[in-house]
């Protein structure tokens, strides 16, 4: 990250004291707190993260890249995981699920010798999964999720999620719906289960009324 991207930090009381992170920057991959990702860790950079990190706390940050190539600018926030089950394949990949466990802000990137980056961050601390959402907001998110899944071709178990609570409806939505990049960062950076389920009823009509073809529109 060159200086001119490094992210400044502004006083805030939700957020806590500093510490190091060895990331994982992955376009497209966003994570909350108490949800889980699978993830299958193929490159030799990435593999001796989860290796670092099973010998330490299990744990990784997940931050989304702000453009391609070997080093790109990050992403200001991001969420810290833990490895919650690994599968160690015989040629040295992984097959993980990260369980997450809080959101951060990157103070600054670090400068180290191993193949893979680290910043400084600082968690924030939060709790949502005590939060619920009013009757109607909860029924706009899952008459918009149906409208959305039938016009993408989804097959959905309906009866399954309407059995989900607020927060892992809201979230799971959040880290598995087909948006663009810069669309899941803004869902990962909203304050509040509130917020974020208004943010996915925006973006699901915004994107329903186009029909997936090369020239569709996007948040980028």
């Amino acid at each position: 990250m060159g200086s001119s991207d490094t992210p400044k930090i502004v006083s805030d009381p939700v957020r806590m004291t500093a510490q190091r992170i060895s990331i994982f920057p992955l376009t497209g991959a966003i994570i909350f707190p108490s949800m889980q990702l699978p993830l299958h860790i193929f490159e030799p950079r990435y593999r001796d993260l989860v290796s670092d990190s099973l010998a330490r706390d299990r744990k990784i940050g997940m931050i989304q890249p702000m453009g391609q190539g070997n080093q790109p600018p990050l992403f200001n926030v991001g969420c810290l995981a833990r490895i919650h089950d690994v599968e160690a394949l015989d040629d040295g990949r992984y097959n993980i699920i990260l369980e997450g466990v809080q959101r951060f802000s990157v103070i600054s990137e670090l400068d180290v010798t191993t193949s893979f980056r680290q910043v400084e961050a600082e968690l924030w601390d939060e709790d949502e999964m005590g939060e619920t959402l009013s009757l109607a907001e909860r029924a706009s998110i899952e008459i918009e999720s149906r409208r959305f899944a039938e016009a993408q071709g989804y097959t959905v178990d309906w009866a399954a999620v309407s059995q989900l609570d607020d927060y892992s409806l809201v979230n799971a939505i959040a880290q598995i719906a087909p948006f663009d990049f810069a669309a899941k960062q803004a869902l990962l950076e909203a304050r509040g289960l509130s917020d974020r389920a208004d943010t996915i009823v925006q973006l699901m009509q915004f994107f329903g009324r186009h029909d997936g073809s090369e020239d569709r529109v996007t948040l980028q």
